[in-house]
């Protein structure tokens, strides 16, 4: 590598390196100087917050940790080919010894290897085991409960998870019960929101409508019959055809 270029590369590693540099002295490494969490939004102790804003300070401390944490090993990889440049090993593979691409370097200032020696080579398309009760929710289909012939659409996902407890306190509620696990004890079915939903479908159009036989739409007929009724949420009889029209 000429003189020139090596000198550009240079004074791109330490810009780089004197712009993290500034945001540590901006933000006192993030606010991690600090001993706890609360100290960095001025409270004197977090004994009368409530457990979902420590959860949030929480979150925004882990943040803060990680971003940190990048930007450590950032400027360790600056000072690192600022010291190559000095001993005359910038642009060459610490692996096999081979030049480095030039692209490469205009897009890894840092980088120390060369493509083929690059320590990541495969990219991972594995997801967190917690996502597979939420593959349904993701992909907007729904899962048919044969037994009970009724439908489980993604809403239902969330009456699952709050089961095992939410950032509520026995001190929110009008009437408190004796342990967090009674705190939230769900009485919804399971299935669409509306009763027609578990047995009435269309096309992606929302036209062609059709009628999927279960048990629930038996239970659902027995009732408009009982009623004698058309539809539940209506004072439709069955004798009249158009009551919520007139002639001009």
């Amino acid at each position: 590598m000429d003189e020139k270029k090596l000198k550009d590369f240079q004074k791109q590693l330490i810009f780089m390196k004197n712009e993290i540099e500034k945001r540590w002295d901006n933000n006192d490494h993030f606010q991690l100087e600090k001993g706890l969490d609360h100290e960095s939004t001025g409270e004197l102790s977090s004994y009368d917050n409530h457990p979902g804003d420590d959860a949030t300070e929480l979150y925004e401390r882990e943040k803060d940790l990680a971003l940190n944490k990048h930007l450590e090993k950032e400027y360790e990889e600056i000072v690192e080919a600022l010291e190559r440049i000095h001993e005359g090993t910038y642009g060459t593979c610490s692996v096999c010894g081979k030049k480095i691409d030039e692209d490469r370097l205009k897009a890894i200032p840092t980088a120390k290897t060369c493509k083929e020696h690059t320590l990541v080579q495969t990219i991972s398309h594995e997801r967190p085991v917690e996502e597979e009760i939420l593959d349904a929710t993701f992909h907007g289909s729904s899962q048919i409960d044969h037994e009970n012939t009724a439908v489980t659409e993604p809403y239902d996902y969330f009456q699952d998870v709050i089961e095992y407890g939410t950032s509520e306190t026995p001190q929110d509620v009008r009437t408190p019960p004796l342990s967090y696990g009674d705190m939230y004890n769900s009485n919804d079915e399971i299935g669409y929101i509306e009763d027609i939903e578990n047995f009435i479908y269309t096309d992606i159009e929302g036209k062609n409508v059709n009628v999927y036989p279960s048990h629930e739409h038996k239970r659902y007929e027995k009732m408009l019959d009982e009623e004698d009724l058309t539809v539940l949420w209506g004072d439709l009889p069955l004798t009249e055809k158009e009551p919520y029209t007139k002639n001009d």
